[in-house]
C-alpha cells in the first residue's frame, strides 16, 4: 500500500503545476524554435528538473474555401460565368459549347420565317405569362422581390401578337416547346426556389442580350425593318437589369453554398427549354 508520504508528494505534483502561463511569456530563459515539420518546440529550465522540451503541434490551418468564378462580385456574375460556357464562340467569347442546333449557329447565317417566327412569339407569350404569374403569386415570399421589374414582356407580347393579326397573320395556339416550358417552370417555382430563379435569370437576361440580336435580325429579314414591343423596354435597359442584378444577389445571400451550386446547375436544363423555342423561328 502506497504511504503517506508517497500519497502527499503525488498530490504536490498536481496541485503545484510546473507550468501556469505560457513558457515563452513566463520565464525571460525560455526560448523556440519553429521545425520544418510545422512544430513548435518550448525549452525551460527550472531548478527541479532538468532541460525537456516540450512539443506542442502548430495549428492547421484551415484550408482556403474553394472560390467559384465570378463570386466576389456576386452570385449573379456567378450565373452570368456558368452561361456564358454554353453558349458557342460565335455567340460568346467565353464560350465553350460546339454547334450542334440549328439555333445555334451565328444569327448572320439564319433564314426565319413569318410562321416559325409566330410560333416562337406565341411560346414566348406562354414563358412569360408563366414566369409573370409565379412571381404574382409568390409560392416563396423571395419571388415577390421580382415582381413590377420593368423586365416583364408578356403585355409587350401580347401587342406584337395583335399586330401581327391586324396584318392577316393567324395566330397558332402554344406548341409542344412553349406548353412543356412552362409546366415545367409552374412545378419547379412549387418546390425549387433556387433552381427556379435561375431560369427567371436566363430567361430575362437571355432576351435583353442575344434576344434583341435575334429580333433585328428576323426584323430586316421578313418585317421590313419594323421593331417589335417585345425589344422595347420602358425606362433605361442597363438600370433595369442592375436593379434585378441586386435583388438576385440580394436573395442569393440567404441561400448555402449547396443551394447555390444547386442553382448554377439547372443552367443546362435552361437553356435546353429555351433552345427548343428558339429553334421554331426556323421552323
Amino acid at each position: 500500500m502506497a504511504s503517506l508520504t508517497q500519497i502527499s508528494q503525488s498530490q504536490s505534483y498536481f496541485t503545484k503545476p510546473h507550468i501556469q502561463t505560457p513558457l515563452f511569456l513566463a520565464n525571460p530563459d525560455s526560448s523556440f524554435s519553429l521545425k520544418k515539420s510545422g512544430q513548435l518546440r518550448f525549452y525551460r529550465r527550472t531548478a527541479e528538473m532538468p532541460l525537456k522540451a516540450v512539443v506542442v503541434s502548430a495549428t492547421t490551418a484551415e484550408k482556403p474555401r474553394k472560390r467559384y468564378p465570378g463570386e466576389s462580385k456576386g452570385f449573379v456574375e456567378e450565373m452570368r460565368f456558368v452561361a456564358m460556357k454554353l453558349h458557342t464562340k460565335d455567340q460568346a467569347k467565353e464560350g465553350e459549347k460546339d454547334v450542334k442546333e440549328p439555333e445555334e449557329r451565328p444569327v448572320a447565317k439564319w433564314d426565319p420565317t413569318i410562321d416559325g417566327y409566330l410560333r416562337f412569339l406565341v411560346d414566348s407569350k406562354l414563358v412569360y405569362d408563366t414566369l409573370e404569374g409565379i412571381v404574382e403569386k409568390a409560392a416563396f415570399p423571395a419571388y415577390a422581390e421580382f415582381r413590377n421589374t420593368g423586365l416583364e414582356r408578356s403585355e409587350k407580347l401580347g401587342k406584337d401578337l395583335e399586330w401581327f393579326k391586324e396584318q392577316g397573320h393567324a395566330i397558332p395556339e402554344p406548341s409542344t416547346p412553349g406548353v412543356t416550358y412552362a409546366q415545367y417552370l409552374k412545378e419547379l417555382s412549387e418546390r425549387d426556389p433556387q433552381a427556379f430563379l435561375c431560369h427567371f435569370y436566363n430567361v430575362y437576361f437571355a432576351h435583353s442580350a442575344g434576344g434583341r440580336m435575334i429580333g433585328k435580325k428576323v426584323a430586316e429579314t421578313i418585317l421590313n425593318k419594323k421593331e417589335l414591343e417585345f425589344y422595347k423596354w420602358d425606362g433605361d435597359l442597363s438600370q433595369l437589369l442592375q436593379n434585378v442584378r441586386e435583388k438576385l444577389n440580394k436573395v442569393a445571400e440567404g441561400w448555402t453554398r449547396e443551394e447555390k451550386n444547386h442553382c448554377l446547375e439547372e443552367t443546362e436544363k435552361s437553356f435546353k427549354h429555351s433552345g427548343e423555342i428558339l429553334r421554331l423561328i426556323l421552323s
